[in-house]
């Protein structure tokens, strides 16, 4: 038996990392129970033990079930590169790629799923453990999991690849937890990337997390956790960042760029911070606090809605009509301060035909405070490219305006009361019930211009 608590998948005998990284890491759980299954004694605790993948592929036949605590499966690299820009190259042009795959240290998701599997089933990694205490201390840094592929969702898209489909999830935290931390990590083309319920002091925190179906999911129920640093960004279908019964999370210095069908969604999610991120976003519904999500604070983002330039993905969106608006909010006592709105698209582009887009829409709630926030509205002819770098580049520095969007900046529903409404817009971009809520309008320059 191995008496260090530091494990190197290619130099342990517990079978071929290569061929079934899951086996092998389980053998080594397994070990790590036997050797510390004694009791505490004399001050000694169970230190748990570190997991370590060199860069390699490593392909995982078999779950990795972790249920112990004080575990961290480390590798030396997160090995990103964009399989969506590959799979929509023809293959003939495949050879003149420097590389066709994700690198560094790569764990291929191999696990037996098909449409009628679950997304725990189809984890590579699940933790879950019940009795007391709860599993403590269990860290993922700094490797890769990757999806491979997609498949046919039945959609008619001609090209599976694009679907974001395939059951697959990356880690899947199914039990309550404490100071739980995923770090440096990568995740690319899963239906899920991360999946973690009743989370007590998480910390996910600079990863890469991409072309995959959902990136964060925050399920059940949690407290005191933080989403930070990280760049990020889902499919159509699904979230970029996902939290449900939340208290205290912290979602700041992120940078999610599209196409996520919600760029971040909050089911009663309370007295939380939602600052300094940059936020893209195709469609509208950018970010939405539903199920009277209250006593949050939206401060100091930076709100970018434009067209997708890339032209393997216009046909698909989120379903999201513009009159909902970028940001939209169920809830009560929420502050939304000094963000920067910028909605620069044709007005072709905008659903439906002739609709005035909503920025900020309070679709019922009391006493919010919506103050000092500024909207840039306006067509910039951006191009459709076959290169989604080079067209999604040039649609981002483009800031040529052809013409002003009218837009309502902030649009209070009529159930909606005691709301305040300061220097946000101007008496024609507010749409409110003003016998029921506080207004301060932006004042205007004779020209019609804002005063800045």
């Amino acid at each position: 038996m191995n008496n260090s608590n530091f494990y190197d998948v290619t130099k342990c005998d517990f079978g071929n990392p290569y061929e079934d990284i899951g086996k092998v890491i389980n053998d080594i759980i397994a070990e790590v129970k036997v050797k510390q299954a004694k009791s505490c004694s004399n001050g000694n605790g169970k230190p748990g033990a570190v997991i370590y993948l060199p860069p390699a592929d490593y392909h995982l036949k078999t779950q990795v079930v972790i249920d112990i605590s004080f575990l961290k499966v480390v590798g030396s690299g997160h090995g990103f590169t964009s399989s969506s820009i590959r799979f929509n190259v023809p293959k003939k042009d495949w050879s003149n790629l420097h590389e066709l795959w994700p690198g560094g240290s790569r764990i291929i998701n191999d696990l037996p799923v098909d449409s009628t599997s679950s997304e725990k089933t189809g984890a590579a990694f699940l933790v879950e453990r019940d009795g007391d205490p709860r599993i403590s201390s269990v860290e993922f840094s700094n490797f890769n999991i990757d999806g491979l592929h997609f498949v046919d969702d039945g959609a008619n898209d001609d090209n599976p690849e694009n679907s974001y489909v395939n059951n697959k999830t990356g880690i899947y935290v199914a039990s309550a937890q404490d100071s739980f931390r995923i770090t440096g990590m990568g995740f690319i083309y899963l239906e899920h990337g991360i999946v973690v319920y009743h989370a007590d002091a998480l910390t996910i925190h600079n990863n890469f997390i991409a072309e995959c179906g959902n990136c964060i999911e925050l399920r059940g129920w949690g407290q005191a956790s933080k989403v930070t640093d990280n760049l990020m960004g889902a499919g159509y279908k699904g979230y970029s960042i996902y939290a449900q019964n939340f208290a205290q999370l912290l979602v700041s210095t992120n940078n999610i760029f599209p196409r996520g069908a919600s760029t971040i969604y909050f089911e009663q999610v309370t007295r939380s911070l939602l600052s300094n991120n940059i936020l893209h976003a195709f469609y509208p519904g950018m970010v939405v606090l539903k199920k009277v999500s209250s006593e949050n604070l939206i401060s100091s983002n930076h709100f970018l809605r434009d067209h997708e330039p890339w032209q393997p993905m216009q046909t698909h969106d989120n379903g999201i009509v513009d009159s909902y608006g970028l940001l939209a909010i169920d809830g009560n006592n929420n502050t939304v301060t000094n963000n920067h709105f910028s909605e620069i698209i044709d007005k072709k582009y905008l659903k439906p035909s002739g609709v005035t887009p909503v920025i900020i829409h309070v679709v019922d709630g009391s006493s919010n405070y919506i103050s000092n926030n500024n909207v840039v509205a306006s067509e910039a002819h951006s191009e459709i490219g076959e290169s989604a770098f080079k067209s999604q580049v040039g649609a981002l520095l483009t800031t040529q305006q052809s013409s002003v969007i009218q837009t309502i900046n902030v649009l209070i529903e009529k159930n909606s009361r005691n709301n305040t409404i300061l220097d946000s817009g101007t008496d024609e971009q507010i749409l409110l019930d003003k016998s029921v809520n506080a207004i301060r309008f932006t004042p205007k320059v004779p020209n019609g211009e804002k005063i800045l």
